[in-house]
């Protein structure tokens, strides 16, 4: 897989992207397009300067070039507000190529806009996102319930895609459980379910394996082969072995390789013979 992703993305994507990358698509990228192209949830796991970002915002900003403009229809949060404003800025400059892109192909596109929100926005570009919702609007977990909480959540009621970037970093403590509930307000306020993708360069993969498996979970039960289609989406868990994932949900679920263990909480039941995974009440 290489190239070839690049065929579902629209001409003057394609065009910008081959002129800027001319070795093509990095591993992580092949991989991740075709399935945040159909839709489904996606956790991308991959070193730094692998393109991660891009992969997981290029889908989205070829499908917002393609259609109307309808209100904010992707959420990006970062738990650094650092990246946030990074990411703010690296994404015109694609947005831009690929405008320029279109114009040299004689085609017509619609350059997606971006906003961002974060504790040192100046209170006439927040007021300006609420009246006129940006296509993209880039933020931090605490800046998102705040958005929520007034009334320039409504802002948000459009909303499609969330990716969620750093996410090893939070998906383990308070601020990631709390990130976990204001995303669920915002799908409910969306009224759909949001397509989620999740960014990490974590280097401990199985531990943000087993993180991610309660936060998957944690929704609402899956079953153990679905689990793994969902899990194999993702870069570094692409040729994960059955017995491996089996080894992870045993522990997740108590079934623990030696005493050393045996003070760690069960936080999954493991139905063998249904084949399915659902959180343990009271474990969270």
């Amino acid at each position: 897989m290489g190239s070839e992703v690049l065929d579902a993305f629209h001409p003057a994507v394609r065009e910008w992207f081959r002129t800027a990358f001319p070795g093509g698509p990095t591993p992580a990228q092949a991989q991740a397009w075709p399935v945040i192209k159909n839709g489904e949830n996606t956790l991308l796991m991959a070193p730094t300067g692998s393109g991660k970002t891009l992969a997981a915002f290029l889908s989205s900003i070829d499908e917002l070039m393609r259609t109307p403009a309808r209100g904010c229809r992707v959420v990006y949060v970062s738990p650094l507000k650092a990246l946030a404003v990074d990411v703010e800025r690296n994404l015109r400059a694609p947005i831009a190529g690929i405008g320029h892109a279109a114009e040299r192909l004689g085609l017509s596109v619609r350059e997606p806009t971006v906003a961002i929100r974060t504790g040192d926005t100046p209170a006439k570009e927040r007021a300006r996102f609420s009246k006129t919702p940006a296509d993209i609007f880039i933020t931090t977990p605490e800046s998102l319930y705040l958005v929520l909480s007034s009334s320039a959540g409504q802002a948000l009621r459009d909303v499609e895609t969330v990716i969620v970037d750093e996410i090893h970093a939070i998906v383990s403590t308070k601020r990631g459980a709390h990130l976990a509930v204001t995303l669920e307000r915002l799908e409910r306020l969306a009224g759909r379910r949001l397509q989620r993708v999740g960014l990490s360069a974590t280097q401990r993969p199985l531990d943000v394996l087993a993180q991610q498996i309660v936060a998957i979970v944690g929704r609402e039960p899956i079953g153990v082969d679905d689990l793994e289609r969902l899990i194999k989406g993702a870069a570094p868990f692409a040729e994960l072995p059955r017995p491996q994932l089996d080894n992870v949900l045993d522990m997740l679920s108590g079934r623990y390789p030696s005493d050393e263990f045996a003070e760690l909480r069960p936080r999954v039941v493991w139905d063998r013979i249904a084949g399915t995974i659902r959180a343990r009440e009271g474990a969270a």
